[in-house]
């Protein structure tokens, strides 16, 4: 793809030989007084499924939206696809991440078309205006909402979806420039019982492929971690709690700490749940 040949300019990155994806050293992000994120190290590989956890005000968000280099640390080091930020122009290295987010979808016109929402990120935009787009680029979005179980709703208006809809728009939308890191902020708040259980095996599906992107996902819930995640960050008050292997991370005593709250943790098959004490 063109943006891989991009990056090799751009950061001497040999996509082909990368293991680090998405690198946080000794993180801090200060808004005034207050700490968003503080000191935070993490390492994320090629091929790696990662699933960010915390309470309200925990940080999670705000490196989701350090990783996708929509925002800038106060402090320490963030190399996203070996390219180091403040270090590259990050225009040219956006394509290869793929993203997800409320923020997102809040800046989509009401009127746009599911086909336009997702065939315009092929070239970073929010929507169409009046850009012309070959035939490839429509077949690939046709392809992706085909994917995603939306290929139905290509010419509804997006503000017309359900949220479990709209989910899978964006992320159909978040792969359509064939990204190397796919970030996904919350994929399934405000989703019924029926839409998060159907986009969580939808995520877990996707996991499994070899050939899908490093992943990032931010959720509140254990109930919503997919089958063939395989590395979980729990934080804070913008702090790390544990990092790792899930199942070595995702632990009672871990998730105690993590949301100040007595919890009883259980494990049926692929799929945690848990509950207060």
């Amino acid at each position: 793809m063109a943006v891989g040949a991009a990056l090799t300019v751009i950061c001497e990155l040999d996509l082909g030989t990368m293991t680090s994806v998405l690198n946080f050293s000794d993180v801090t992000v200060k808004r005034g007084h207050k700490e968003l994120l503080s000191h935070v190290s993490v390492d994320i590989e090629e091929g790696q499924r990662w699933v960010v956890m915390g309470p309200n005000g925990a940080g999670k968000s705000t490196l989701a939206q350090i990783a996708a280099t929509k925002m800038f640390p106060s402090s320490g080091t963030v190399d996203v696809l070996g390219c180091r930020m403040g270090e590259v122009d990050l225009f040219e290295l956006r394509p290869a991440i793929g993203l997800t987010s409320a923020g997102l979808a809040r800046q989509l016109r009401e009127d746009e078309l599911v086909l336009d929402v997702v065939v315009s990120a092929a070239y970073g935009f929010t929507g169409r205006w009046r850009e012309v787009y070959d035939k490839d680029d429509e077949r690939r979005a046709l392809s992706l909402l085909n994917d995603w179980g939306a290929a139905t709703l290509l010419s509804r208006r997006f503000s017309s979806l359900s949220e479990g809809e709209r989910q899978r728009v964006l992320i159909a939308r978040s792969l359509m420039t064939d990204p190397e890191l796919l970030i996904l902020d919350e994929p399934a708040a405000g989703l019924d019982l029926s839409g998060r259980e159907a986009l969580v095996a939808r995520l877990g599906s996707f996991a499994a492929d070899p050939a899908a992107p490093t992943m990032v996902m931010v959720t509140h819930h254990v109930e919503e971690i997919p089958e063939h995640f395989t590395h979980a960050l729990l934080l804070r008050e913008g702090s790390v709690v544990a990092a790792g292997p899930l199942e070595q991370t995702v632990t009672q005593a871990n998730l105690e700490t993590t949301f100040d709250l007595p919890l009883t943790l259980t494990r049926t098959g692929h799929r945690f749940s848990a509950f207060a004490r």
